[in-house]
């Protein structure tokens, strides 16, 4: 198995926070997430190594959020608000990236995401498992007839 490590430029949305990240496998580990957190952001997050980000410019600019454990850390803009990346609680050897702040890149493009567990953590049920995915987020564009 060939891994790729993609190079990929990001930025918030407002272009205030700028950041350098190298993808661990390419988009083939791309996944959404069930926590409460992740529910309302919405967002499609894929994996690179703790020491995969640099903030390029506006390191001054991000905000964090820990919520519940407060063992993961969530990062976003401090000015236009959009969440970049995240220190997973699952793994904290990685961040979570948010792939719509990629440059060329849409949450759009994946025919199908994974959904993995946030909700029954695997930290919290006591087995050491990793997050079981529980389903399948489908992209299909519309076709006019």
């Amino acid at each position: 198995m060939t891994v790729n490590h993609e190079t990929r430029l990001g930025a918030c949305h407002c272009g205030q926070v700028q950041f350098e990240v190298v993808l661990l496998d390419g988009f083939n580990n791309i996944r959404r997430c069930t926590c409460s957190l992740c529910r309302r952001r919405g967002a499609v997050a894929v994996s690179t190594a703790l020491g995969g980000v640099t903030i390029t410019s506006g390191a001054s600019l991000l905000q964090s959020y820990r919520f519940n454990t407060k063992e993961a850390e969530h990062f976003f803009c401090g000015v236009c608000g959009i969440y970049t990346h995240h220190q997973r609680r699952s793994n904290p050897d990685q961040y979570g990236v948010n792939v719509a702040c990629l440059e060329g890149v849409s949450p759009f493009d994946f025919d199908e995401v994974p959904v993995f567990d946030g909700v029954n953590h695997p930290r919290d049920m006591g087995r050491g498992r990793k997050g079981l995915r529980v389903g399948t987020l489908r992209y299909e564009p519309y076709k006019e007839e």
